[in-house]
């Protein structure tokens, strides 16, 4: 018999009231009603400077993204909500990947490849992050060799998607985020 899956949720914005913020959260609430460890987690937590080679040469990789790559490393899934900014990832998000792209050795060997990515976005405008997403999977998959759902969930018009409880009042979404949680816990399953 297997065990629970354990999964990490994180969004790529940390502004107060963003919309990938909500929807982060609105996946780790429902992935939380299903038999699974969730761990909802903010990038503002760990704080990492601007990727330079230089900077890594000098000081090594930064003890926040040590931490940050644990927090994968014990997940088998990890859901990324990722805002779009000018048609892209966010510098934040990016620059989060660029870190934990630079740690080797056997410790992190399968960092990426060992789990399984979902990746949504909410946008308040009509492509809802869609193009964001098209970078990220690019990034996860391409870059780094990861493993990323075709499913995914693409919130439009954000700023009237959510009701106060939270949930997407948008039907279309609230059934792509249903899919996406029940997918993201079957092949995560498969990690355990």
């Amino acid at each position: 018999m297997r065990g629970r899956p354990n999964l990490l949720v994180l969004s790529g914005s940390t502004r107060g009231g963003s919309h990938n913020g909500r929807l982060a959260a609105l996946a780790a609430r429902d992935l939380a009603l299903h038999d699974v460890e969730v761990r909802l987690l903010s990038l503002a937590d760990y704080p990492l400077p601007l990727y330079d080679g230089d900077l890594e040469a000098a000081r090594g990789v930064p003890e926040a993204a040590l931490k940050l790559a644990d927090l994968v490393l014990v997940s088998q899934g990890v859901f990324i909500a990722s805002p779009e900014y000018n048609q892209s990832v966010t510098p934040l998000l990016k620059n989060s990947i660029d870190w934990l792209s630079r740690l080797r050795g056997d410790r992190y060997r399968g960092l990426w490849t060992e789990r399984v990515f979902a990746i949504g976005a909410a946008s308040p405008g009509h492509f809802a992050g869609i193009r964001s997403l098209m970078h990220l999977r690019h990034i996860l998959e391409n870059a780094l060799g990861a493993r990323v759902l075709t499913q995914q969930v693409a919130v439009p018009y954000a700023d009237k998607a959510f009701d106060e409880g939270g949930n997407l009042a948008n039907d279309k979404a609230a059934a792509q985020l249903e899919r996406l949680v029940t997918a993201l816990i079957g092949e995560a399953g498969r990690f355990v």
